[in-house]
């Protein structure tokens, strides 16, 4: 059983947690902690994404196998000059995401993902591939946010709707039928769930594009294209979970994994198309 060091991805350094408690108030002037306390909230959040990324970088590069057990949270803690906070907080996200499992009073061990998958591209197709990388890209930005404010502002019936777009997705992956517009749907109801209509007027301006099997074909082979599909599927249910719990940092981290590993599986491609 091995346990793997994660210092070869550092990220910022946490600021102390005794900072500002040292100096006083006075009954004219707002207390210097009340002040800091949102800031030092908005930046363990910004650590705490920033550990899942590198986690999550690990376990893509395969530094970190499926198997191997996580540091210990000192360990964590001092390689990455993060608060115990933050580095529960990271793990909690993986966890949702279903990157990782704990096991009680043993540690935290990486999850076993699909494997085999080859992706492969034409040299005609690379222009467009570099687009989907680009929309991937916005799709990062816009789609992490959007999972976590649909955590914490969806309702029932949109549950129902994501439910809907997920059971449609496994029906046809399964006939081999069409998986984009239910995989398309679901992300919008997400979009529709944050009950800001802003969200919800880019993702249907974009469309279903925002698929990219949709515009290039990287899986070669039925047997990897259904495996490649159940890997997605796995990702969606992953994001629902986390949003079903009601839980903005597991929807937030499952959403980014799941759009960066697509991002990811393209871009080897891509270099791969290159290099020939």
């Amino acid at each position: 059983m091995k346990v793997r060091s994660l210092r070869e991805i550092p990220i910022e350094s946490a600021p102390s947690e005794h900072t500002a408690q040292t100096r006083t108030s006075t009954p004219e002037t707002l207390s210097p902690v009340a002040v800091s306390a949102p800031r030092q909230k908005q930046r363990s959040r910004k650590l705490a994404h920033a550990l899942v990324d590198a986690i999550s970088e690990s376990i893509r590069s395969a530094a970190i196998r499926p198997g191997d057990k996580l540091p210990p949270e000192s360990v964590i803690m001092a390689e990455h000059g993060v608060s115990r906070t933050v580095a529960r907080e990271a793990i909690t996200s993986l966890q949702a995401a279903g990157l990782i499992e704990t096991r009680h009073g043993i540690g935290s061990f990486v999850r076993a993902v699909p494997t085999g998958l080859e992706f492969r591209i034409d040299a005609a197709a690379i222009l467009t591939v570099r687009d989907i990388l680009a929309m991937l890209e916005l799709r990062i930005s816009l789609e992490t946010e959007a999972a976590a404010l649909a955590a914490a502002r969806r309702s029932d019936g949109h549950l129902d709707e994501m439910r809907k777009a997920l059971d449609a997705f496994q029906t046809n992956m399964a006939s081999g039928g069409d998986t984009v517009k239910p995989d398309f749907h679901f992300h919008l109801q997400i979009a529709y769930s944050t009950g800001n209509r802003y969200f919800a007027d880019i993702m249907s301006h974009l469309g279903t594009n925002t698929i990219p099997r949709t515009r290039v074909d990287a899986v070669q082979g039925s047997a990897a294209h259904m495996q490649y599909l159940r890997l997605v599927n796995t990702e969606h249910e992953s994001i629902f979970e986390a949003i079903v719990r009601r839980d903005p940092e597991g929807s937030r981290a499952a959403m980014r994994i799941h759009l960066t590993s697509s991002r990811e599986r393209l871009r080897r491609a891509h270099d791969l198309a290159n290099q020939k």
